[in-house]
Formats: C-alpha cells, sequence, structure tokens
C-alpha cells in the first residue's frame, strides 16, 4: 500500500488556460487535497501528453488525473500503462479509443455548433492554430457565466493546432480500459454533445457519472461545487482500492 496521499492533477482543454480550474483548486484545497493546474500545451495529443508525463513523473505518488475535453485525450494517452495513475476524471470531456480524435468524437451525435464558432490562422509551425471567436464565444463555450467572466476567459483563451484536434488517439490501450473512471457530464454543452459524453461515460465502464442540467462547457468554472465533488469521490474510491 501506497501511504502517500494522491496528488490531483487538472489537465484544461482547448480555448481554456490553467486558472479555468481556480475554483475548484479552492475547494480541493480546503479539503486537504494536493492539486497541481498542468499548462496543457495544446500542439498534439502525442506531445501534449509526453509533456504530461513529465510532469507525473516529477510528482512524488501516486496521480489522479482529471482532463477538460480535449484534456481528456491528454489524460487518455499520458496515463496509459503509467502505474502512478489511479483514476481518471473527465469533465466535458473526450474519453477517446485508440485511434479516435477529438473532432470524429464530437460529430458522433448531433449539437455541437463549435465549428461555426472558430477563426483559424495559419502558423509558422505549419498547419492552423484555432480560436473561439470574441463574439462568440460566451454563447458557444460559457453560456451559464456572467458576461463579464465568460468575456474575460474568451480573451484568455489557449488556441490549440487543428493537428491536436484531429490527431487519432496513438496509445493502443487508453488508459480509462485498465483504471477506474468518473465522469462529470455538461447538460448544455455546445462543443461536446452532453449525448456524446453520456456514451463515453457508459463505453469506459465509468464508476461514477455526474449530469448537471444546465451546464455549459465551461463547467469547471461555473460549477466546482459538483467538479470537485466528483473529484472527491474519485480519490475515496481510490484510496479504498488502494488500501485493499
Amino acid at each position: 500500500m501506497n501511504d502517500k496521499a494522491p496528488t490531483v492533477v487538472l489537465v484544461h482543454g482547448a480555448f481554456a488556460e490553467s486558472a479555468s480550474w481556480n475554483g475548484v483548486i479552492e475547494r480541493l484545497h480546503g479539503a486537504g487535497v494536493d492539486v497541481v493546474a498542468a499548462a496543457n500545451p495544446l500542439r498534439s495529443v502525442a506531445g501534449d501528453a509526453a509533456y504530461l508525463r513529465d510532469v507525473i513523473g516529477g510528482l512524488d505518488g501516486p496521480v489522479l488525473l482529471v482532463g477538460h475535453s480535449y484534456g481528456g485525450m491528454v489524460i487518455t494517452e499520458a496515463g496509459a500503462d503509467n502505474p502512478n495513475v489511479i483514476g481518471l476524471v473527465y469533465v466535458a470531456a473526450f474519453a477517446p479509443d485508440s485511434g479516435e480524435s477529438a473532432f470524429q468524437i464530437s460529430t458522433l451525435h448531433p449539437g455541437s455548433t463549435l465549428g461555426e464558432a472558430l477563426s483559424a490562422y495559419p502558423v509558422s509551425t505549419g498547419g492552423n492554430e484555432l480560436a473561439i471567436r470574441l463574439d462568440a464565444y460566451p454563447g458557444q463555450f460559457a453560456a451559464d457565466l456572467p458576461l463579464p467572466v465568460a468575456g474575460k476567459m474568451a480573451r484568455t483563451q489557449r488556441p490549440v493546432t487543428e493537428y491536436a484536434l484531429r490527431e487519432g488517439l496513438p496509445t493502443s490501450t487508453p488508459a480509462w480500459r485498465t483504471v477506474p473512471s468518473w465522469f462529470v457530464l455538461a447538460g448544455l454543452d455546445r462543443n461536446i454533445p452532453v449525448a456524446v459524453q453520456r456514451d463515453l461515460a457508459t463505453r469506459a465502464d465509468a464508476r461514477g457519472v455526474r449530469e448537471i442540467e444546465g451546464a455549459s462547457h465551461a463547467i469547471a468554472v461555473s460549477c466546482p461545487d459538483e467538479v470537485a465533488e466528483m473529484i472527491l469521490e474519485a480519490l475515496a474510491a481510490s484510496a479504498v482500492t488502494d488500501a485493499a
């Protein structure tokens, strides 16, 4: 049995940044949980996961990975065959199988309006980078947040490469196949339709699922209590498993 308490590693997705976890961090710290919010490069699934594995390797003891949106792609890859990872929490997130991309998964059910909200521009390293237009961001990403908050998020969003969203999951053994998972679903998500999120949770045989009615894609910002509660549930379940 590992006596070291797990560290929660929070991984943001596209069009967000590490501060989007601030409310969740505050609540986890209040419960005595050690937390790291990783800065997701948003360049490629393989490269972003390699960076996250470096973050995990620099921590002492077991890790619970939490991914939002595209961050779910990254934790699924980084957690594969990683003995330090004891659990996965998907927060309005992709939970891909081998070879599946974020773009592919988001179209499994109708309802995503992300494509029409994006602006694209070339980058010097090749390909295009994507961002949500400032005028579209509040309604597309953060419809349940006050407009001033959504506006700040729009202006601090981290763009993602088109390649990252089109790259299939590299590993043949996605982490959710061998590591316990929990899901928080956003009922009014306009990026990843909630029907898609439900299917992913079912496929992963999730230990716990909580759907928040009326929640936007920015669920970690608008519903930090509920997200933190699911993380604490996952930690408690993982502690019981570890003790056994």
